[in-house]
């Protein structure tokens, strides 16, 4: 099958709540870290090497992914760039884990729970509570839309089914006419594409980890399946990537 189209999705910077090594989510508005603006500015940098250039831009209402897009935006020196944003790009919804410590919850509960918690297909946390003094979300951007939408928890099925009506309705159209894509989004947002664009089974997209500031290329076919996909950066740069999400899940990690 031959390449028609090309899509550049890029997972935010690490965030203040990463650093921290804690869930964070849909419901907190968390913002980039020092090392996470320098993650953002770094995937503008491999882009740029490679000679992509973009025509539209999707990413959530969420800081730390309109935060790594504007640092994109800068390096690229494209802020004339069409912005898009909707909340169904969010991170997911982790309900009352939201605020906690990844790795105090792998050691009272193990790190296998804590890896269905994070990166399970089907396994939705319990909500969190209004009363809840960790309960810190921020109305604002959602006062247009109809109320019962928004989630108070979300398993990674929940977050594929609520992204992919973005997907047909406004992502896949632009594609298929001809535009040059980028797609910053979060952890679990990033995933969900990547098990619907790979078709990756229910039970396999729990090892499916997307490291944060690396440009995921893929290359689609007319009907907007993957030819290909590949990473942007060294082996060592994904490989380190990668092992700094896993490792968040594991007992007695302090963040960085």
């Amino acid at each position: 099958m031959a390449t028609k189209y090309k899509l550049v999705i890029v997972r935010h910077g690490e965030s203040e709540f990463t650093l921290k090594s804690l869930f964070c989510g849909f419901g907190n508005d968390a913002d980039l870290s020092e090392t996470g603006a320098k993650e953002a500015t770094h995937a503008a940098e491999l882009i740029k090497q490679e000679g992509i250039e973009f025509d539209v831009a999707y990413t959530s209402v969420l800081k730390r992914a309109i935060k790594t897009l504007y640092l994109i935006q800068e390096v690229l020196d494209c802020h004339w760039l069409p912005v898009f944003k909707s909340w169904r790009l969010n991170e997911r919804h982790h309900g009352a884990l939201q605020g906690l410590s990844k790795s105090e919850m792998a050691e009272k509960y193990g790190e296998d729970k804590v890896k269905l918690w994070r990166r399970s297909y089907h396994v939705r946390p319990d909500p969190l509570d209004k009363t809840n003094e960790r309960y810190c979300f921020n109305a604002k951007p959602y006062a247009h839309m109809d109320q019962s939408m928004i989630p108070d928890c979300e398993s990674l099925k929940d977050t594929v089914e609520r992204l992919l009506p973005y997907w047909y309705d406004e992502i896949a159209p632009a594609i298929k006419c001809g535009k040059r894509v980028l797609i910053v989004a979060h952890g679990n947002s990033c995933r969900s594409l990547v098990k619907f664009l790979e078709n990756i089974s229910d039970d396999d997209v729990i090892n499916v980890e997307v490291p944060q500031g690396i440009p995921l290329i893929y290359e689609l076919g007319e009907d907007l399946r993957p030819v290909k996909h590949y990473y942007l950066g060294s082996e060592e740069e994904l490989a380190a990537g990668k092992a700094k999400q896993i490792n968040q899940g594991k007992p007695n990690f302090k963040g960085y």
